[in-house]
């Protein structure tokens, strides 16, 4: 059976920088989502947002924007601005877990509310004609609570549902519920998506085993932490390429030299990179020493003169 490989959007990590420098130096990802377009009562695309859309800056070969509302309006201002980008589908994300989220109704927040998802969907295929698809955690409190909403998503013509196989108030933390994933494979109709601790070749191949009828694969942190295993999941091996970490190396200092660009002073791009190193780390042997190496660093020379030897004593 072929496969098709995701990558999972998340916040703060996967813009247009990086997703391009991905697709150029890695590959394997068939699509990328961007991170969630959020207008916080307010009918204005940000700047932000803007740049992170706008097709000139895009060279992956399919990308899908994401909204992030509990507001039928909101939902149909974002339809509009995509679709006049070109983008003919929409993701409404119904997973995030974070409680400046979910406190105002929104994200995995929203599951426990199947009629507010019904007003939201109902104004948006009556109202626009654009491919609407959905990613969501199980609930927020309970794995069940999702069961509630597909009776609601039957009512319309939803791509697809990505299912990240946690609960909102779990975060990040502990490991995913395989039943009550299964749960939503016996009850739904809608083509589900598998999301949730796909960190290694081996934990792709013991998810396909116990799903063998789910062909779509959505990869978020276990990309980030290391950017060889959607090509290596889809080649079937578990042998990183020979120059390995002359690719990683090349890859970083691309990013690097695009968000020092971009953004402004050294605090702001030692905190970008810092949040990178938190997924890199996991890569290499020692991850705690090597974060912790380039968590002390000060300046953007130290920090360069750090990255050097990490990446030197690996080869």
């Amino acid at each position: 059976m072929s496969i098709t490989l995701l990558s999972s959007p998340l916040q703060g990590f996967t813009d247009f920088r990086f997703r391009n420098a991905f697709h150029e130096y890695f590959g394997g990802i068939d699509t990328f989502y961007a991170p969630y377009i959020r207008l916080n009562g307010k009918l204005v695309i940000k700047n932000n947002y803007q740049r992170d859309l706008n097709p000139e800056n895009n060279t992956v070969p399919h990308l899908i924007p994401q909204v992030m509302t509990n507001d039928p309006d909101e939902f149909l201002f974002v339809i509009k601005y995509v679709e006049s980008l070109g983008y003919t589908e929409l993701n409404w994300n119904l997973g995030c877990p974070y409680p400046m989220v979910t406190k105002q109704g929104m994200g995995s927040g929203m599951i426990c509310n199947p009629s507010k998802i019904d007003e939201v969907l109902h104004k948006a295929h009556n109202e626009s004609n654009i491919t609407i698809s959905m990613k969501m955690r199980m609930g927020y409190d309970d794995p069940t609570e999702i069961l509630n909403v597909f009776p609601i998503l039957e009512k319309y013509p939803i791509k697809n549902v990505a299912i990240h196989a946690r609960i909102g108030k779990q975060l990040y933390k502990g490991g995913t519920d395989l039943e009550a994933f299964q749960n939503c494979v016996n009850q739904s109709s809608h083509k589900l998506y598998y999301n949730g601790d796909i960190t290694s070749v081996q934990a792709y191949r013991d998810l396909q085993e116990r799903f063998p009828n789910i062909d779509h694969w959505m990869i978020g942190r276990g990309l980030i932490a290391d950017p060889f295993l959607p090509q290596m999941i889809r080649d079937n091996t578990t042998e990183y390429p020979e120059n390995r970490w002359q690719i990683f190396k090349a890859f970083h200092d691309t990013i690097y030299q695009q968000y020092d660009e971009a953004l402004s002073g050294p605090m702001p791009i030692k905190m970008k990179m810092l949040g990178f190193w938190e997924y890199f780390s996991q890569s290499f042997n020692d991850s705690k020493k090597v974060y912790k190496m380039i968590k002390k660093n000060g300046s953007p020379r130290n920090y360069k003169a750090t990255v050097n030897e990490i990446f030197a004593k690996q080869r």
